[in-house]
């Protein structure tokens, strides 16, 4: 008990001594370095890309990991155990102080809404609106219970006074979804933003249906009362100036 006691504590000051290695790193070459980061698929088909296309552009030589998460947004074990630097995710609520542990910083870079897609062929793209009502029986491949994905097609049918519909399929991939949907009867929901980055090369597009649920932010995620790097703080930093694009195209083009 008295070890485990010490233990916790000494997490945090040996990853104090390593970020002090890591500041001394960068004064010696501010374009080397080394970035842990985790993210979530849907944020790596869109986001990422673009800020880590940004950031390698002014520090080339920084290496940098980047590990996909699966969990739900409010794990944050990660973070606690020192293995990333910062986490990007969709967050489930809206970011006030209620919704996050005393120990996180959460940053909201920008707000994404959902949308029903379906294959291009689809009977249901020919049709220029779209109850949500009539999608009850349709075949649907749903995320599992616990995602942002879930939540928010929950509360879109729950707010006509509708049960959830039936699921053909359970997935959280976003290619295997896509996939199938350009190749079959089914449909799903994205995030807007991965449909207007990724609609085209798989065959799908958005349906004519009015969700009307709010938009949920995207978000940095990292751990209070820790150090960050200079090398993260840059990334972050490049993050925001990417995100500020990405919610400008959002806002521009029609769902």
């Amino acid at each position: 008990m008295y070890g485990n006691a010490v233990l916790k504590r000494s997490i945090a000051v040996f990853d104090e001594l390593k970020q002090s290695i890591r500041d001394v790193e960068f004064l010696a070459d501010p374009a080397t370095g080394e970035l842990r980061i985790g993210c979530v698929e849907s944020l790596s088909a869109t986001l990422v890309p673009h800020v880590l296309l940004r950031f390698s552009h002014h520090y080339p030589r920084v290496v940098v990991h980047v590990d996909g998460l699966t969990a739900p947004a409010n794990d944050w074990i990660g973070l606690r155990n020192r293995k990333y630097d910062c986490i990007l995710v969709r967050w489930m609520t809206s970011l006030g102080k209620d919704s996050m542990a005393d120990d996180i910083n959460a940053e909201s870079l920008f707000d994404d809404r959902l949308v029903v897609a379906a294959g291009i062929n689809s009977p249901w793209t020919r049709r220029r609106k779209i109850d949500l009502a009539e999608l009850i029986d349709a075949p649907w491949i749903l995320p599992p219970l616990e995602t942002w994905h879930h939540a928010r097609i929950a509360e879109a049918f729950q707010a006509r006074g509708l049960g959830m519909p039936k699921a053909s399929l359970n997935s959280l991939s976003m290619t295997l979804r896509m996939q199938l949907m350009a190749a079959g009867p089914y449909i799903s929901v994205f995030a807007k933003s991965v449909m207007q980055l990724n609609a085209h090369r798989y065959g799908i597009t958005v349906l004519p249906i009015d969700l009307s649920i709010q938009p949920w932010p995207v978000a940095i995620v990292t751990l209070k009362n820790r150090t960050l790097s200079p090398v993260v703080e840059r990334f972050i930093a490049s993050a925001r100036e990417v995100a500020k694009s990405f919610a400008s195209r959002l806002q521009a083009r029609a769902p």
